[in-house]
């Protein structure tokens, strides 16, 4: 017989063992969400779930349309930035959920 069954596997609050562990930590923190279709927000991260499902606060939504200059075919960047408040985000449309620095 052995130790085998009187080891417990300990996790701290600090601790990364799945990927979603990374998202955890971000908890109250600035974050940048790419999402589909050019659009970005940045905001505090107040909630999620497993499906990334999240709520924001303090939103800066930022959406880039591109445009194709008529006469010398180059494509022009327009972005369109606005503020929200509250917001949810469904965990469908998320491409990539990154920490700010804390100077952000």
């Amino acid at each position: 017989m052995g130790d085998e069954g009187d080891q417990v596997a300990t996790t701290t609050a600090t601790s990364v063992e799945e990927p979603l562990d990374l998202v955890r930590l971000s908890l109250d923190e600035k974050v940048c969400v790419k999402m589909r279709n050019e659009r970005e927000l940045r905001g505090r991260l107040h909630a999620f779930d497993q499906h990334l499902n999240m709520i924001l606060g303090d939103v800066e939504e930022t959406i880039t349309t591109i445009e194709i200059d008529e006469e010398t075919f180059e494509q022009i960047y327009r972005p369109t930035k606005r503020q929200i408040p509250m917001l949810f985000v469904r965990g469908d449309g998320v491409i990539l959920i990154s920490p700010l620095s804390k100077q952000s």
